[in-house]
């Protein structure tokens, strides 16, 4: 999954054009995602996410079969290109999404079922100098590689299985626009809007059968984790005032997100 505002220059790998390159890991400098507004957060990280960021669900196209697709993302910030989760080069939160995690890594699909891993080249710590390298002196796979790519395919399988449960939130149409207004100090607003959120009311509607098909599927338990997250929007206020207030004299304020 490449994510334009992360990974600026996501380069195929290939044993002969990229022997060289090493890679200084692990990642220390998040700065690379200070713009990252929100990112994809799976099914399976709901329980961990839950607690650090709130979960909202966003539009992602249509599908192959021309139906339309929606995705879970954790949100970092209330404006655009804005992550309130990076400050300097330090992650402040405990847990941190799949996606990001595997950064700078990514993967690309270059088929109906065949992908390519890629590496972010922008990223400083791509060199041919010093780190750990990505293939042998003969082009095969170095164990870096390797591991690297069962961890993607991982998270491959982990996405597929999460547009099955997105999937079938919208066929329930249970899915409805958010729009969150919070009060500053001084009086002023902020909103966001932009993202769909699970409406309770449409879930207490549900046959019984469907509750309870939910249930054992674990659908309902990730609806109930995305609700608790929402909480989460009371500490992003929170540290987007911190941000203004602490930002130069003068300085624009940032665009709302949505």
């Amino acid at each position: 999954m490449i994510n334009q505002n992360l990974h600026r220059q996501p380069v195929a790998l290939d044993s002969v054009q990229h022997r060289g390159l090493k890679l200084r890991l692990p990642v220390t400098d998040w700065s690379p995602a200070a713009g990252l507004n929100a990112l994809f957060v799976a099914a399976g990280e709901f329980g961990d996410a839950c607690r650090e960021f709130p979960i909202v669900f966003v539009r992602a196209g249509k599908g192959p079969d021309g139906k339309d697709q929606v995705a879970p993302v954790a949100v970092f910030g209330l404006a655009q290109n804005q992550n309130l989760y990076v400050t300097g080069d330090r992650w402040r939160a405990q847990f941190m999404p799949m996606v990001l995690g595997m950064y700078p890594f990514c993967l690309a699909r270059v088929g109906d079922d065949r992908f390519a891993v890629c590496v972010d080249l922008a990223w400083p710590g791509a060199n041919p100098d010093d780190g750990m390298p990505l293939f042998e002196a003969d082009g095969q796979p170095a164990p870096l590689l390797k591991s690297t790519q069962q961890q993607l395919e991982r998270m491959e399988a982990e996405i597929q299985r999460t547009r099955l449960v997105c999937r079938r939130l919208l066929e329930l149409d249970v899915l409805r626009e958010m729009r969150f207004e919070a009060t500053l100090p001084g009086g002023g607003k902020h909103t966001v809007d932009g993202f769909l959120t699970v409406d309770d009311k449409q879930m207490t509607a549900l046959p019984d059968a469907v509750v309870g098909e939910l249930h054992r599927n674990g659908i309902l338990g990730l609806v109930h984790l995305h609700w608790v997250s929402l909480a989460n929007m009371r500490r992003l206020i929170d540290w987007h005032v911190e941000r203004a207030a602490a930002a130069p004299a003068g300085a624009p304020a940032p665009a709302a997100a949505g």
